[in-house]
C-alpha cells in the first residue's frame, strides 16, 4: 500500500488549485533572470505572495537541468515538530495540487545507518518548509525523485555527512530551504540579512538561526561547498516589506546558487 503525505499548506502558503498554482509558478518564473544552472540552491519557504519572486531567481537556473536531474535532495527546518537529527517522512510519495512526487526510498535507505537520520511522519505532516518547493520543482523538473528531510536539532557536521552521502553527481539538485532574518524593523533586516549573504558566500557555517530559521541545514550545505570548493552566487535579497507587507515587522528571504567547479 502506498502511503502519501498529503499537502498541508495549499490554499495557505500557495494556491491550492492546479491550474491557479501552475499559472502562478510559470509567471513568477517567467519575471526571473535565467543565468549558470547550479549544483545546489537555497530558497526561502513563506507564502508565494512575499518570498515566491525569491524563490523563483533560484528555480529558473534549475530549468535548464529538467533532463537531466532525476533526483531532489530536499533540506529544510522544522517549525512544528521538535526533532533530534534530520528526519525522513516515512512515505512513498509527497501530493500537491501539482500531482505526485514520489520519495527515493533507496536513497533514505543510503543513509538510514547514520545515527544522525531518523523516521519521524509527525515532522512532515504540517511542515510547510519543504512542501513550497514542491511545486516550483514539479514545474521546472517535471519528473524527478525526493530525499525530504526534516532538519531539527543537528550540527553542521551532522547535515554535511547526510550531504555528502546524497550528493551524487549530475543527477541530483540540492536545496536548502531557509528564510533569513524575522520580525525586525525594514532597516534593520536589511542590515542582518546584508551580513548573512556575505557570510554565505563567503562559506562560513556558523549562520546563526536568529539570521536564518534554516541556519542547521544551511550550514551542512555551506561545509561541504566548503570542501568541494564549490562557488557561490547571490541571486536575489529582500524582505517582505518589499513583497506585500509593511515595514515594520519584516520577514528576509534570499536566493543562492552553488556551482561545482568545471573539473567536478
Amino acid at each position: 500500500m502506498t502511503t502519501i503525505r498529503q499537502s498541508a499548506v495549499a490554499d495557505y502558503f500557495y494556491p491550492g488549485e492546479a491550474k491557479v498554482l501552475s499559472n502562478t509558478v510559470t509567471a513568477l518564473l517567467s519575471e526571473a533572470e535565467a543565468g549558470p544552472a547550479p549544483k545546489a540552491i537555497v530558497a526561502p519557504h513563506a507564502g508565494y505572495i512575499y518570498s515566491g519572486s525569491i524563490a523563483a531567481s533560484a528555480y529558473v537556473r534549475v530549468k535548464p537541468l529538467a533532463a537531466q536531474i532525476t533526483r531532489v535532495v530536499l533540506l529544510g527546518p522544522t517549525h512544528r515538530v521538535p526533532v533530534r537529527g534530520l528526519a525522513a517522512p516515512g512515505v512513498d510519495a509527497f501530493l500537491t495540487p501539482l500531482g505526485t512526487v514520489p520519495v527515493d526510498g533507496a536513497a533514505l535507505h543510503s543513509i538510514d545507518d547514520l545515527p544522525q537520520v531518523v523516521v519521524n511522519a509527525a515532522a512532515h505532516a504540517m511542515e510547510h518548509s519543504l512542501e513550497v518547493h514542491l511545486p516550483f520543482l514539479q514545474t521546472v523538473l517535471g519528473e524527478f525523485k525526493l530525499v525530504p528531510l526534516c532538519v531539527g536539532e543537528a550540527s553542521g557536521e551532522e547535515v554535511a555527512e547526510v550531504l555528502e552521502r546524497l550528493w551524487g553527481g549530475a543527477e541530483t539538485l540540492i536545496v536548502v530551504s531557509s528564510d533569513l532574518s524575522h520580525y525586525l524593523s525594514y532597516e534593520a533586516a536589511m542590515r542582518l540579512d546584508g551580513a548573512t549573504a556575505q557570510a554565505i558566500l563567503g562559506f562560513d557555517p556558523h549562520v546563526r538561526h536568529e539570521q536564518a530559521c534554516g541556519a542547521t541545514p544551511l550550514n551542512g550545505l555551506l561545509v561541504v561547498a566548503r570542501r568541494k570548493q564549490l562557488t557561490a552566487e547571490l541571486l536575489d535579497l529582500r524582505n517582505s516589506g518589499d513583497t506585500a507587507g509593511d515595514r515594520l515587522r519584516v520577514v528576509g528571504y534570499g536566493a543562492f546558487a552553488f556551482f561545482e567547479p568545471p573539473h567536478a
